[in-house]
């Protein structure tokens, strides 16, 4: 199992995505340094094509698809920026994306979704199984299954966050990164323990999503009850196998926050550092202003993404 995903599998898929991908930049605030007592450096994923860093994942795999499988199409399920990554994709690809999406996904992300020309149908993630969905829609319509996380080249696309964040920052303490499935953290944290094998790896999830956390504590995958947070990214109930197989190895600790946690750093991002981040991009922030990890001297921190309306991020800090 160690070798789902390797650091040349995330080389790889940093010359794939040369020149296609956004090289994000690394921002620091001495106001928040002061806040965690610690050096903080963000890896700006929300300035990523479209607005976070699941295009990497998604155009790593659909990217090696062979030209018959490119021209059946892809199926994805999503509550946003995975439906968005892989919409991008397909459409530089010249392929068709059919994207399940929940009912109550942000109407930001389902919009932006169908604006770049993928099929969307929507289902309720209360009461429907959205992998048995996607499954049954690529076996009726001969579409290839691209997996939110649970899959190598995803994983691999991911980490190249961590490698460009390394690469520019040089030895970091600790890296912390948001956990919903688990594909950006299997990704980042092959790329940080290989590179610097004595650094922490931190994760972050919202105290009702804390499936991760749980189950490195019990040494298996748990579930939780359908996660309701604000932080919808990051809003799954098991983690994926192929990617908890990889972090329960490689993850030194993942914190969780809260609610209120989340928007004390929207609203810290926005106004000091004038940086739009959605809740899930939010996370990392959020933990260590709020102290739920205690930061070594110098730290990274993944911004995983900025896809927020305006009139619901207004909502969330008003």
């Amino acid at each position: 199992m160690g070798t789902i995903v390797t650091v040349d599998d995330v080389r790889d898929a940093a010359d794939r995505l040369a020149g296609v991908a956004h090289r994000t930049p690394v921002i620091t605030s001495r106001t928040l340094d002061e806040l965690v007592g610690a050096e903080v450096f963000l890896k700006c994923e929300n300035f990523q094509r479209m607005g976070a860093f699941k295009f990497r994942g998604a155009y790593n795999a659909i990217s090696r698809l062979s030209p018959e499988e490119l021209g059946r199409g892809v199926v994805a399920y999503s509550s946003g920026n995975h439906a968005q990554a892989v919409a991008l994709a397909c459409r530089l690809l010249g392929t068709k994306a059919v994207i399940l999406m929940p009912e109550d996904a942000p109407e930001a992300k389902l919009a932006a979704t169908r604006g770049y020309g993928a099929e969307v149908i929507t289902f309720d993630r209360y009461t429907q199984d959205r992998d048995q969905l996607g499954r049954q829609l690529a076996a009726e319509r001969g579409l290839t299954l691209v997996p939110p996380y649970e899959h190598p080249h995803i994983m691999a696309g991911q980490g190249t966050v961590a490698l460009e964040l390394l690469e520019e920052t040089g030895p970091l303490d600790a890296v912390v990164a948001p956990v919903g499935g688990g594909g950006l953290m299997a990704g980042c944290s092959t790329v940080a323990k290989a590179l610097h094998p004595g650094i922490r790896v931190v994760g972050v999830e919202p105290e009702a999503a804390d499936d991760t956390r749980r189950s490195l504590a019990a040494g298996e995958r748990v579930s939780v009850p359908v996660p309701r947070t604000i932080a919808d990214g990051l809003a799954v109930a098991t983690p994926g196998e192929l990617t908890f197989s990889v972090n329960r190895r490689l993850v030194d600790e993942v914190a969780v926050v809260s609610e209120d946690d989340i928007r004390t750093a929207m609203r810290l991002l926005f106004e000091r550092l004038k940086l739009v981040v959605e809740p899930s991009g939010a996370v990392g922030v959020a933990a260590l202003l709020a102290g739920r990890t205690t930061p070594p001297p110098r730290v990274g921190v993944v911004v995983s993404g900025g896809n927020v309306g305006v009139d619901r991020f207004a909502e969330l800090l008003g």
